[in-house]
């Protein structure tokens, strides 16, 4: 799987991510079946940049933008201007491309 439409479509068809991806896949998996606490639970496995990228999107999601920015911080990214889901697309694209 390498492509954003791939993991899109293994998410509307799967009931777990695949257990080989990186937490932070795993939590954007999460994300977009709509489960925000498991999500934000697997972001923050391993203090990775990679999983404060995810937290802060998650922390757009919940309306936390003090928090986002934070984990942006963390991350070694600028905040992001993109929706939220066009963020989290851009994550994934970017992640799965390594």
């Amino acid at each position: 799987m390498n492509t954003l439409q791939d993991f899109l479509e293994h998410a509307q068809q799967h009931d777990a991510p695949d257990p080989a991806w990186s937490a932070p896949l795993q939590a954007l998996w999460y994300a977009e079946k709509g489960d925000w606490a498991r999500a934000h639970d697997l972001c923050q496995q391993g203090d990775l940049p990679d999983g404060a990228w995810v937290h802060a999107n998650l922390h757009r999601e919940e309306g936390d933008p003090s928090n986002a920015r934070y984990w942006y911080h963390r991350a070694g990214k600028p905040e992001s201007d993109l929706g939220i889901v066009e963020e989290r697309h851009d994550i994934i694209t970017r992640l799965l491309a390594g």
